[in-house]
């Protein structure tokens, strides 16, 4: 597949994901207090299987692994604000199972190699782990959040989630300008000041 087309993937699933953020710190500035949209969430599991599939594309482990998780916490939101179940059943089944079937398919067939995603000789050993850092933190602050609103019975996203997006989204934008990687710096930039300004938000309502 051409670069061309990769990349194009990349910058879509980031754009989604800018756009997701964007809306959401719209309608929090609005109403000056930190709100999750029920968009935000569908935005970021469609953000999210592009991502996925550009890691797959780019034989970036550090990428996929960050997806692989948040994409089921992202379907978890969607029940817990019941807009889960206005999708067809069968396209719940199959956004569900997409991310199983593409890591089967990628480590069972003759044309994908599993070692390239440990072995990429374009990413440093040093540079992988770094960038699997990044990840995991970003990650994290989904898992923080999940658990946070499984416990409230409410999709919510506190202090914490917003204090562990800034960490790990600056990680991984400086993982993304070693790896020389125009899609994560762009979303990630971006990032860097809406998780910043969520944070000064609900400094705000603690006043």
């Amino acid at each position: 597949m051409s670069h061309w087309l990769i990349y194009s993937i990349g910058f879509c699933a980031q754009f989604l994901f800018s756009s997701r953020s964007i809306l959401q710190w719209i309608a929090s500035e609005k109403k000056k207090k930190v709100l999750t949209p029920v968009l935000f969430w569908q935005l970021s599991l469609l953000a999210s299987f592009l991502l996925f599939i550009y890691g797959y594309l780019r034989n970036d482990f550090a990428i996929m692994f960050g997806q692989i998780f948040t994409y089921f916490i992202y379907i978890r939101n969607m029940q817990l604000q019941d807009s889960w179940r206005l999708f067809p059943k069968l396209f719940r089944w199959f956004l569900c199972g997409f991310p199983l079937l593409i890591l089967f398919f990628g480590y069972n067939n003759q044309v994908y190699d599993r070692e390239l995603l440990f072995n990429n000789l374009e990413i440093p050993f040093w540079l992988l782990w770094f960038g699997i850092l990044g990840q995991v933190v970003f990650t994290l602050r989904f898992v923080y959040q999940w658990l946070y609103s499984e416990i409230r019975k409410k999709s919510s996203l506190p202090m914490g989630f917003w204090a562990m997006s800034l960490f790990g989204s600056v990680l991984i934008l400086i993982y993304a300008i070693l790896r020389k990687d125009p899609v994560l710096f762009i979303g990630h930039a971006l990032g860097v000041f809406l998780y910043g300004r969520n944070i000064i938000i609900i400094r705000k309502q603690e006043i």
